[in-house]
């Protein structure tokens, strides 16, 4: 009984308390807001209304004002930099840092604000000086993704790789693709100088970094094919069908060339069409279809695209039926099939692309790094119509 009264003679006082603290906080608020430039308060309105140009000149007006709005500064230079102003952005960075009495996390801030605008600018090396001061600094991880960036532009894959394996986590899966793919990038220059003996090295690297390497093997089989050896070339193209199947239509003509070569054009076939029955893509019907023209003759090759569009029906291989059909009609009805064809290859065009993953980039040309975002293996050689059109 003693507690409870405790309780209710301590719940006024607490309340009390509780309504002075407010009121002190709003105090507080109310002249700090008083304090800001209106114009501050006129370009927050704008930024809220979409309207980016008249929030810029409400800033610009309130650092005026008011000099001492760290904060407003940062806010401009990112207007700036967004609105592809670099030079207006660069400028505001570089006042800050020169500025007396900045902290030690501000100043950091506004180097790494400026190095973005350096890259943004496309001004690699100022960039690359400006992130190369950051690191070991509280802003170590964000330099480090910068100078990766950097690295990957300026093509300096031995600068990009330390920097990979720098990076946090490195060692658990995160950065083992992209590691991989700057052994590649190196590996495939020194095929073009003609050193092959370097590239082999390289590749062995790439595979020790990422073991499902697709562009690895397919380097590897086009060194061992160079110098004639074609059984080892045909086994490094044969791994890809572990690491990644998607891939296999880069290798299925290559590797009926090579069985060609030796004589072994039915073997070649076989393989070709088992691909194709366990991992059915387009690009992949478009090899195998040559390959039944070629051997078997246009009614085998018209049998092969009717069965495989029967079980995977698409406008591209509808196109590719018409065009096997034409082969095997009678010459009186091939103008008809002609003008069938050439409408649905004319919207088929439109489809026939291949499409990042990641951020959706479209082209007619296979990349191994995508042009859009930079993802490295994010663009499968698929077409966009086995991923969104079927009949």
């Amino acid at each position: 009984m003693e507690i409870e009264l405790w309780w209710l003679l301590a719940l006024p006082v607490f309340f009390v308390l509780g309504w002075v603290a407010a009121r002190i906080d709003i105090k507080h608020l109310l002249k700090e807001s008083r304090a800001l430039p209106r114009s501050y308060f006129k370009g927050l309105n704008f930024l809220l209304n979409e309207q980016p140009d008249q929030a810029i000149e409400a800033f610009i007006e309130a650092a005026r004002v008011d000099p001492e709005t760290i904060e407003l500064h940062f806010a401009l230079g990112n207007l700036f930099r967004r609105r592809g102003e670099t030079d207006r952005a660069i400028r505001v960075h570089q006042n800050l840092i020169e500025r007396d009495g900045l902290s030690e996390a501000q100043r950091l801030h506004a180097l790494s604000e400026l190095g973005q605008d350096y890259l943004k600018a496309g001004l690699l090396d100022r960039a690359e000086e400006i992130f190369l001061k950051l690191r070991s600094t509280s802003r170590d991880e964000e330099a480090l993704k910068n100078l990766l960036e950097i690295y990957q532009q300026e093509k300096e894959w031995e600068k990009a790789i330390a920097v990979a394996n720098a990076m946090p986590n490195h060692a658990d899966h995160l950065w083992q693709k992209e590691i991989a793919e700057f052994h590649c990038e190196m590996a495939a220059a020194e095929i073009l100088n003609g050193k092959h003996e370097r590239a082999r090295d390289l590749l062995d690297a790439a595979l020790a970094a990422n073991r499902k390497c697709v562009r690895a093997s397919l380097l590897q089989a086009e060194l061992a094919a160079k110098v004639g050896a074609g059984d080892t070339a045909i086994e490094h193209w044969k791994r890809v069908e572990q690491q990644n199947p998607v891939y296999l239509s880069l290798v299925a003509e290559k590797i009926m060339a090579v069985h060609v070569q030796q004589g072994r054009i039915d073997q070649g076939r076989e393989l070709l069409r088992h691909w194709l029955e366990h991992h059915p893509s387009l690009d992949m019907l478009d090899a195998v279809f040559r390959v039944e023209l070629d051997t078997q003759g246009a009614e085998a090759a018209y049998g092969l695209v009717r069965d495989e569009l029967r079980r995977t029906p698409t406008l591209l291989g509808l196109d590719k039926l018409l065009e096997a059909q034409i082969l095997v009609a009678p010459a009186e009805k091939r103008a008809d099939l002609e003008l069938i064809k050439n409408l649905i290859h004319n919207h088929t065009r439109r489809v026939a692309r291949y499409r990042c993953d990641a951020c959706g980039f479209k082209a007619r040309q296979f990349y191994w790094r995508c042009p859009g975002c930079g993802g490295w293996e994010t663009y499968p050689p698929r077409r966009t119509e086995e991923f969104d059109i079927t009949l």
